[in-house]
C-alpha cells in the first residue's frame, strides 16, 4: 500500500499596477523534512493581483503532482496550502462565493488538479510567505527586462535539502525520494529565473499589492450646514449654498493639481451631486451614483439643530448617544444599520476598483463609518471625529483586507 506524501505549498502572486505587469511564485516543502522540492515562478504579462495569486496556486499544485506519479490516488499525497491572499484562501475553502468572472475558471483549474480531499488551504501574514513572494518579485523583475525566469544558482540544485523556517507542527510519513521527485518536477515545468533581485526592506506596493484607495469628500455646504442642522436622507434634500459651491470649485481644482483620481462615485443626494458634478466637469470624469454612500435618515430631527432637538426629544437623544443601535425618534437609521450599509457599499468597491484611486463623494457619518472601520475604533469613535464641509480624507484598502488611513479632514485646499 502506497503511504501518503505531505508537502506545504507556499503560493503568491502580484501586480505592479492592479492590473498591471504580474507574476506568480510557488514552492512545493516536504512537510515532514522541511526540504525545499521545487519551485515555479513566472511572469504573466499584464493582470491583477488576484489572478497571480490564482497562477501561483495552480502552478504550486501542479508541481506537487508531479512530484508524486500517483497523486490523484486516494491517500497518495496530502497537501497543505499556505497564502497571504485571504480572498484566494477563502473562496477555494468554498466559505467565500466566487463572484468575479476572471475568478471561476481559475478555481476550477485549481480545484481539478488533485482530489478536493487531499488538499486544505490556511491563510498566512504575509511575512510568513516570503519565499513565494520573492519568487513573484523576481518573475516580475524577469519580465520587465523582457526575460523569463529561470533558477538561480543558490536554488537551482533542488537536490540539496534546505530547510526553511515552516512553523509547522511535525507529522509523521515518509520522505520518499525528494531529490528524484525534484528533478522530474524540474524537468516538467521546465522553470527558468532571472537573477534574484535585490530584497525590499519595508512595505510596498509591491509588498502588499496596489490598493484600492478612496478618497472621501464631505460635500460642499448647504444652507443647513453652518447652523448645524441635522441632515441626512430623509429631509428636504437641499442644493448646495453660493459657499457650497465655491467649495466644489476649491477641491475640484486642487483634485485636478494632483492628478489622481480614475473614477468619481457619489450618493445620491443632490448635494453630493453637485459637488461630484464640479470635480467631474474639472477632471473630465463620468459621476456613477452607489445608494449606499447616503447619509443617515435622522427621522423627525431633520432640519433640526441639536439643542431643538434636546429641548423636544431629551429622553431619545439620550438614547441615541448611548447607544449606535438606537435610531433617532420618528423611524430613522440607527448608525449600526447605516455601518451596515456602508460597508456593503465599501465591499462592492473595493472589489471592483482594485488597484485604482476613487474618489466617494459623500456625507458625515459614511466618512467617519469608513474611517472607524479601517481603524477597527469602537462605535462611538463617530462622536469623537471632526468633519469640515468639502473636506478630504483617504483610506486605501488592500487584497488581503487590510486597510490604511492615509489622510482626515484636510481643508488646506479652501484656504
Amino acid at each position: 500500500m502506497t503511504q501518503s506524501r505531505r508537502f506545504v505549498i507556499e503560493a503568491d502572486g502580484g501586480s505592479r499596477g492592479n492590473p498591471g505587469p504580474a507574476g506568480y511564485g510557488a514552492v512545493v516543502i516536504d512537510q515532514v523534512t522541511g526540504e525545499t522540492l521545487a519551485e515555479a515562478a513566472e511572469y504573466i504579462g499584464v493582470a491583477t493581483n488576484n489572478v497571480a495569486e490564482y497562477k501561483g496556486l495552480i502552478a504550486g499544485l501542479k508541481a506537487a503532482k508531479a512530484l508524486v506519479p500517483d497523486a490523484s490516488a486516494d491517500g497518495a499525497l496530502q497537501v497543505r496550502v499556505r497564502m497571504d491572499s485571504k480572498l484566494v484562501v477563502e473562496q477555494m475553502s468554498g466559505r467565500w462565493k466566487i463572484k468575479h468572472p476572471d475568478m471561476k475558471p481559475l478555481a476550477a483549474e485549481a480545484a481539478r488538479i488533485l482530489p478536493a480531499a487531499a488538499v486544505t488551504y490556511e491563510w498566512i501574514p504575509r511575512e510568513k510567505n516570503k519565499h513565494a513572494d520573492r519568487l513573484a518579485n523576481e518573475a516580475m523583475d524577469a519580465g520587465k527586462r523582457g526575460r523569463q525566469w529561470e533558477p538561480s544558482a543558490s536554488t537551482a540544485a533542488l537536490d540539496t535539502p534546505r530547510t526553511p523556517a515552516l512553523d509547522l507542527p511535525p507529522v509523521g510519513g515518509p520522505p520518499g525520494d525528494a531529490a528524484a521527485g525534484a528533478a522530474k518536477a524540474r524537468a516538467a515545468m521546465s522553470i527558468r529565473r532571472e537573477p534574484a533581485a535585490t530584497p525590499q526592506v519595508g512595505w510596498s506596493a509591491a509588498d502588499l499589492g496596489a490598493p484600492a484607495t478612496f478618497v472621501l469628500l464631505r460635500h460642499g455646504e448647504t444652507a443647513l450646514t453652518p447652523e448645524k442642522r441635522f441632515s441626512g436622507s430623509g429631509g428636504s434634500d437641499p442644493e448646495l449654498s453660493a459657499a457650497g459651491r465655491h467649495q466644489a470649485e476649491r477641491v475640484a481644482e486642487s483634485l485636478a493639481a494632483r492628478g489622481t483620481i480614475q473614477e468619481i462615485v457619489s450618493s445620491p443626494l443632490r448635494r453630493c451631486r453637485e459637488t461630484a458634478a464640479t470635480v467631474g466637469a474639472r477632471l473630465g470624469l463620468p459621476v456613477q451614483i452607489e445608494d449606499g454612500l447616503r447619509e443617515t435618515d435622522f427621522g423627525a430631527w431633520e432640519g433640526l439643530t441639536f439643542a431643538e432637538v434636546r429641548e423636544r426629544y431629551g429622553p431619545d437623544l439620550d438614547a441615541w448617544l448611548a447607544s449606535t443601535r438606537t435610531p433617532p425618534t420618528g423611524g430613522g437609521e440607527s448608525f449600526a444599520e447605516v455601518a451596515r450599509r456602508v460597508s456593503a457599499a465599501r465591499d462592492r468597491l473595493t472589489t471592483r476598483c482594485a488597484g485604482r484611486t476613487v474618489l466617494l463623494v459623500t456625507h458625515v457619518t459614511p466618512i467617519k463609518t469608513l474611517v472607524r472601520l479601517a481603524l477597527g475604533a469602537p462605535p462611538d469613535s463617530l462622536f469623537r471625529m471632526e468633519l469640515s464641509a468639502a473636506s478630504l480624507s483617504a483610506v486605501a484598502y488592500y487584497a488581503d483586507g487590510n486597510a490604511s488611513l492615509r489622510l482626515l479632514n484636510d481643508t488646506s485646499h479652501l484656504r
